[in-house]
């Protein structure tokens, strides 16, 4: 079955260029011109993935952002005719899934948009620890499942999450720099800052410490980061 997009944005020319793209590529579009007809067009829908534009007039893209991530994990690609560092790690602090800036691509944009795709994940019920799954301390993750659970209690991760999470469990004594981190997150020759990797990083942490777990991953100053002990703190 072919995955269901919504590309929001203000300008005609914009959502055509998108929509052909993605079209090409197989899938199903759904369209909305604003923020609100987004929040109607997201219930009535709801499409495998967003693709959002941040700059619209009255009710912007963060702001649809933040009503729909109060009810769903749908993964969230940004569109942004601003390049400033604050609106890249805002979109992503609040639940976005990446991010890409006018004028961009439509190859690229595409190919961003199946990175996501194929990390969609059943995001229901708790992991059963078959025999693809990666486990520390509390933390356990099933690739084949697609889904994550600490002490029990699933793990609603965006899809870079969960692919920079998978590659800890795979090597859990490793340290990685943020460029291992970005192939193993990505898997396509896409180019995303460091404090991208950053913004991923501060998300797993700030879920795992809701759970009490303050120790998912370690910062090798200088180097990069580690698997941390995973572990409930008392």
């Amino acid at each position: 079955m072919a995955h269901r997009i919504l590309i929001v944005d203000d300008e005609g020319h914009i959502r055509e260029v998108i929509r052909v793209a993605l079209k090409k590529a197989g899938m199903d579009v759904i369209e909305a011109r604003d923020g609100k007809e987004a929040l109607l067009r997201f219930a009535a829908d709801r499409p495998d993935l967003i693709v959002l534009d941040i700059g619209m007039p009255e009710f912007d893209g963060l702001d649809v952002c933040r009503e729909i991530r109060k009810g769903s994990d749908v993964p969230i690609l940004f569109l942004s005719a601003r390049d400033e560092e604050i609106d890249r790690i805002l979109g992503l602090e609040i639940g976005g899934d990446d991010y890409v800036t006018k004028p961009f691509s439509p190859r690229e944009l595409v190919a961003r948009v199946n990175v996501i795709l194929r990390r969609l994940s059943p995001r229901n019920g708790e992991a059963k620890a078959g025999p693809t799954a990666l486990a520390q301390g509390g933390l356990l993750i099933d690739p084949e499942q697609h889904v994550a659970t600490f002490a029990g209690t699933p793990l609603k991760l965006t899809a870079i999450e969960f692919g920079i999470l998978r590659a800890f469990l795979t090597r859990p004594t490793s340290v990685f720099n943020r460029e291992q981190l970005m192939r193993a997150a990505y898997q396509l020759n896409i180019q995303v800052s460091d404090r991208t990797i950053d913004s991923h990083i501060r998300n797993i942490r700030a879920k795992l410490a809701a759970l009490s777990c303050d120790n998912v991953i370690e910062t090798i100053h200088g180097v990069g980061f580690k698997l941390g002990r995973c572990e409930k703190e008392a």
